[in-house]
């Protein structure tokens, strides 16, 4: 077993490399909805592309903790930190699985799609990328109000969720012969829902991580 000054350094070091792979999936999700929205198929490609760089820091993390677990025998607050790391690093991996998902639907739909049925998917994107923003700072700040607070928008992007699935199935009954184009935006509102509640399970990982204490907040 090392000294307690190594093993500190050893957690921020996981700590630092959670947010870097934060970091590049912000960065992902951010270039796939670009990519829809502009009709862009090369920064499609370029999300598909870089997802191997966040699963090689996947398995980077995980090797780190499962490390950590077996020469330190961490209790308490030190547990909670490695365990919160590998939850965090899950949720992250999830959410970068989804922005290639985005991406992939960006591909089928480039030079096709109609603006009318975007109008609703560009502020949902924008509350989901705020939600994995606010999540990671309260995992830095250890700020358990920031947590509970930013899993509040969650509730508004299940609404505009809702209201866009009702809206691209009457477009779809109105203009039949943008349904292929259509269904794909069904997907993307469906991949930005899910994403959101990832960034609600870091928020409860973060309160978890601090308090000791689980909650629900999704």
């Amino acid at each position: 077993m090392t000294s307690r000054s190594t093993f500190d350094r050893e957690l921020n070091d996981l700590k630092q490399d959670i947010l870097r792979m934060a970091s590049l999936v912000e960065h992902s999700l951010f270039v796939a909805l670009d990519s829809l929205i502009n009709q862009d198929p090369v920064a499609a490609k370029e999300v598909i592309t870089g997802d191997d760089a966040i699963d090689d820091l996947q398995d980077d993390i995980e090797n780190q903790c499962i490390k950590l677990i077996a020469t330190q025998q961490p209790m308490a607050r030190d547990l909670r930190v490695i365990i919160t790391g590998i939850k965090i690093m899950i949720n992250l991996e999830r959410m970068g699985d989804h922005a290639v998902d985005i991406a992939r639907s960006a591909m089928c739909v480039c030079g096709q799609m109609p603006q009318k049925p975007l109008e609703k998917i560009p502020h949902m994107a924008r509350l989901v990328q705020q939600m994995v923003k606010e999540g990671m700072d309260a995992y830095v700040h250890n700020d358990v109000e920031k947590a509970r607070q930013m899993c509040l928008t969650d509730d508004e992007v299940d609404e505009i969720y809702n209201l866009t699935f009702q809206d691209l199935i009457t477009y779809m009954e109105g203009h039949p012969q943008t349904i292929g184009c259509v269904v794909y935006l069904l997907m993307v509102a469906r991949y930005l829902e899910r994403i959101a509640d990832r960034a609600t399970n870091i928020a409860e990982d973060v309160i978890y991580l601090v308090t000791g204490e689980r909650q629900s907040l999704n």
